[in-house]
């Protein structure tokens, strides 16, 4: 994974787009020496997204097999948030 400057990636967006979409590179973009933003290929946020609907399904597993766990109806949660 490389690490560039901001500023340097607007100057030339599309070579970092590039790298990125057709390299299969990882880039992180810092600022003031700080990381800021990551640029990921499409297939990079694909694996993410189901890795994180993994770790939602194993953690709603566990909550619905806890006896303490006290469900909360779909109708009361759209009422609280006035979802219509």
């Amino acid at each position: 994974m490389i690490r560039l400057p901001a500023s340097d990636v607007r100057k030339d967006f599309s070579e970092a787009l590039n790298r990125v979409a057709f390299g299969g590179e990882r880039i992180i973009l810092h600022r003031r020496g700080k990381d800021a933003a990551v640029l990921v290929s499409v297939e990079d946020l694909r694996l993410l997204e189901d890795i994180e609907d993994i770790l939602d399904a194993k953690e709603a597993a566990q909550r619905l097999s806890d006896p303490s766990e006290v469900p909360v109806l779909y109708e009361t949660v759209r009422e609280e948030l006035e979802i219509d």
